[in-house]
């Protein structure tokens, strides 16, 4: 009896230690990362992203938790692809031309190509990953790109029906959208999407390149009067979500091919989700009395002829450098050409 007694003590004793090892053993299991985004948490595509975390959380059954942070408030997005290489956040989504000229393969997507909307532009965006697979994001673990619908260039107190009409305006842009803007006449001002709508308000630009859906998501539709809707030398701006190797390689292969099969989703639903805003952006626009300009056929082919030699122009430098710049501007202009 005493035997039976001792066993029993020891059993009761034993179960509470093997069920706290079971509990902290699950514990382990659980991965906590950050994701830093510089979009507004009001935003469309900071909406998208959250959940996109909520989807990895779903689908790892709680293996995978993700604390979200929008409006630059873990990294400001100039440093974002910089913060996730160094591990100071995991995951971060940003735009590849906030850092001009450190990807040059993917920086020619935001050339002024002539995008009609923002699904074709991700799914060009994607291709050309897959295809080039540019060292220049190898020292991170790319989920995907999405890109927005045509970027037209927007006036404040005069429209624009020529070119002539740009001379010596000042336009804020960033990246290849400055090309755009050179080559049309105007001067080029590299500010960051955030400092937009002050620059507009106070005259310090006479002018901004953006996306329609930016005039309500950036609410810059209350500080311009005039859009030039020209498609054909339409630019886009890529965007990159990533993630820190090291943290990639910590998740188990099941969980991320369960990843891999989200960010093949989510790039469609970004795409998709950039021409619903679009047509937010457009009507917030119109709302506020604003005035969207179509050019004559003579003067849309003006400017066609005008930038399309940029694109080449740009790919020379790249050739200088070594990398096939003109197998990259072909492959993105034919790829253009067969999802129109």
């Amino acid at each position: 009896m005493q035997v039976k007694k001792l066993i029993g003590f020891f059993t009761l004793a034993i179960i509470p230690l093997l069920m706290m090892g079971s509990a902290s053993s699950a514990h382990a299991k659980t991965m906590k990362l950050t994701y830093a985004n510089f979009f507004p948490p009001f935003h469309g595509q900071s909406q998208l992203a959250e959940s996109w975390c909520k989807e990895v959380d779903k689908r790892t059954h709680g293996a995978i938790k993700i604390d979200y942070y929008p409006g630059s408030t873990l990294a400001k997005a100039p440093q974002t692809y910089d913060a996730v290489e160094q591990g100071m956040a995991d995951i971060g989504m940003t735009v590849l031309a906030y850092s001009r000229g450190r990807f040059p393969v993917l920086g020619a997507l935001d050339l002024p190509m002539g995008y009609p909307n923002g699904v074709t532009a991700t799914k060009v965006a994607n291709a050309v990953l897959e295809k080039f697979d540019p060292k220049e994001f190898h020292d991170t673990k790319v989920m995907y790109l999405h890109a927005h619908g045509p970027g037209y260039i927007f006036t404040i107190k005069e429209p624009v029906h020529t070119m002539e009409d740009l001379k010596g305006k000042k336009i804020r842009s960033t990246g290849m959208s400055t090309i755009l803007v050179k080559a049309l006449g105007a001067s080029p001002v590299a500010q960051s999407m955030r400092d937009a709508y002050q620059s507009l308000q106070k005259g310090v630009v006479d002018g901004c390149a953006h996306p329609m859906e930016a005039n309500k998501g950036w609410k810059l539709g209350e500080v311009v009067d005039y859009c030039v809707a020209e498609n054909s030398v339409a630019y886009t701006t890529a965007m990159i979500v990533t993630m820190n190797k090291n943290k990639w390689a910590a998740i188990s292969p099941e969980n991320q091919k369960i990843i891999l099969d989200i960010n093949k989703e989510w790039a469609i639903k970004h795409g998709k989700a950039w021409d619903d805003i679009d047509e937010e952006g457009k009507a917030f626009f119109l709302e506020k009395g604003n005035e969207i300009i179509t050019l004559s056929p003579e003067e849309s082919a003006r400017w066609k002829k005008t930038v399309r030699p940029k694109l080449f122009e740009y790919a020379d430098k790249l050739n200088k450098k070594g990398i096939n710049g003109t197998e990259v501007v072909n492959f993105i202009i034919e790829t253009l050409e067969k999802n129109q």
